[in-house]
């Protein structure tokens, strides 16, 4: 099996589920002519039993064979809204560690993904829906739990010479009043807001390198 076809095996299990564009965007978007050859591997892939597809909507979604969720589940637009961050992300700087819906234990936080980006340890929350107050404090109260219990330490990314509580990085058009005597919280409506608002200047001059950079390539 090709390097490409793997890769897109991989992101079909992390991601549980991608329409047809988002995995243009991750794997075809250098090539002249992107959309046939995604076409041609994807239909190659399930022919051969590797991927499955739901045609109900367009573009289709796609799931690792066998699926690790159900075609219609009602969690799908809910990952689908993760690759779509993810594919943001990526336009700024790919993160070393990206995981969907990590499992920490009962009683603490269940965000939607941990990243390793820009040197940095992030728990993202994407907000779907509007939470009531209630809600949103409780959400809260399971990350100071998860601070209080000091396991975070133990996690295999973290630095040896200092312990780094990650920030949760909430996308979200509702501004929350969050407090927490222990953890940082960030809200933002997208990823450009974040890298305008809170990364620092010369990481900006940076990525505007990088973005014209690729700009001239592609043209």
């Amino acid at each position: 099996m090709k390097k490409r076809d793997l890769a897109i095996l991989n992101d079909l299990q992390r991601f549980r589920c991608l329409t047809r564009d988002d995995i243009i965007d991750l794997h075809f978007k250098s090539l002249k002519q992107p959309v046939t050859c995604c076409n041609t591997v994807l239909k190659r892939l399930r022919r051969d039993g590797y991927i499955e597809v739901s045609t109900k909507q367009l573009p289709y979604t796609y799931f690792a064979a066998p699926s690790p969720i159900k075609k219609d589940s009602t969690k799908i637009p809910h990952f689908l809204k993760i690759a779509e961050f993810y594919r943001s992300l990526i336009k700024y700087e790919e993160p070393k560690s990206f995981i969907v819906e990590p499992k920490f234990g009962k009683g603490y936080m269940e965000p939607d993904a941990f990243m390793l980006w820009k040197r940095g340890p992030f728990f993202v929350e994407i907000q779907r829906s509007i939470y009531s107050d209630k809600v949103m404090k409780e959400k809260v109260g399971r990350y100071d739990q998860y601070y209080l219990s000091n396991e975070w330490q133990q996690e295999p990314w973290q630095p040896e010479n200092k312990k780094v509580f990650p920030t949760v990085l909430m996308l979200t058009d509702t501004r929350y009043s969050i407090e927490s005597p222990y953890v940082r919280f960030i809200q933002v409506q997208n990823i450009e807001q974040l890298v305008n608002t809170f990364i620092p200047k010369v990481e900006k001059s940076k990525i505007e390198v990088k973005s014209n950079s690729l700009k001239l390539k592609t043209s």
